[in-house]
């Protein structure tokens, strides 16, 4: 809560690129009480492209108004054909964390919460071994058990879509979690499961990245964070970052240097979503920074 009782909120618009959007959209904000904070905007192309924008803005009760805002950012949205979302930055986004057995990811969000610098609610840890039962348990959040075998796929989808709806869960992040996300899922998450992948996209999709890595004889390594798709390793790029390395590099070593670059990849990925500074176009991300 700011001072004068005022909330902060988030607006977010993508559209075809035209004149008079953001004269537009401030006079919307102006008109309804609304004082922009911070606005950041890009253009694909200025004669046939697409528009981006990001407006933080505080607002007096936003909280208990929000609806009705929405009702009448319509009338604004329409004859710009605009796909838009104005969020409360009060409202914390409720995450479920997936890992498998490689604990450094799990460990960097869980430690990034616990500092304060994750806006979310850590709602669960769902795992496939037991490995990190007491590390979770430990930071007081519920840590689910979840087997997965060629036999019981369907069977664990089921409990997963369960505890994802009793939990209320907005948004998915796969740690490390060694398992292909089933469509049901993808569908129900769309943009909302964020996977790090221990490799620079679009390289060495798959299993064993680094042996790949190794044996290509690269010079540097890096790690993706992406939005998830029914396509392995294809979704949307939001973060990516390397590190140089030399010949004198074995696998152990690759693997060693990837997963710093994992763990700080990922935690951008997951801050830039839950604040909403992740745009959606096609295959791609607008990322305002």
């Amino acid at each position: 809560m700011m001072k004068g009782n005022l909330d902060k909120g988030i607006l977010l618009i993508s559209c075809p690129d035209r004149e008079g959007i953001v004269s537009a959209v401030s006079t919307f904000l102006f008109t309804n009480g609304a004082n922009i904070i911070h606005s950041d905007q890009h253009s694909t192309d200025p004669v046939l492209g697409h528009f981006f924008m990001r407006i933080e803005f505080s607002y007096p009760q936003l909280n208990e108004q929000l609806g009705e805002l929405k009702r009448a950012f319509e009338e604004t949205a329409a004859p710009f054909q605009m796909e838009w979302s104005i969020t409360a930055s009060s409202k914390k986004t409720r995450l479920a964390i997936f890992a498998t057995k490689e604990d450094h990811c799990l460990q960097e969000l869980i430690w990034r919460w616990q500092l304060g610098e994750l806006h979310a609610e850590i709602g669960m840890v769902i795992s496939n071994h037991l490995d990190f039962k007491e590390l979770t348990e430990s930071a007081g959040i519920p840590f689910y058990h979840v087997p997965v075998t060629k036999d019981s796929k369907a069977q664990a989808t089921a409990e997963h879509l369960h505890l994802l709806e009793e939990q209320q869960i907005d948004t998915v992040i796969l740690a490390r979690y060694m398992q292909i996300i089933p469509e049901e899922i993808i569908n129900l998450y769309h943009n909302d499961i964020i996977n790090i992948h221990h490799s620079f996209l679009p390289a060495f999709i798959g299993g064993h990245p680094y042996q790949q890595a190794f044996d290509r004889g690269v010079k540097i390594i890096g790690a993706t964070a992406h939005y998830v798709n029914a396509k392995l390793d294809e979704g949307p790029i939001i973060e990516q970052d390397i590190t140089r390395i030399t010949h004198r590099y074995n696998v152990s070593d690759l693997k060693r240097h990837g997963k710093d670059i994992e763990r700080i990849v990922l935690y951008r990925a997951v801050k830039w979503h839950l604040e909403k500074r992740v745009i959606v176009h096609g295959n791609k991300t607008i990322v305002f920074q």
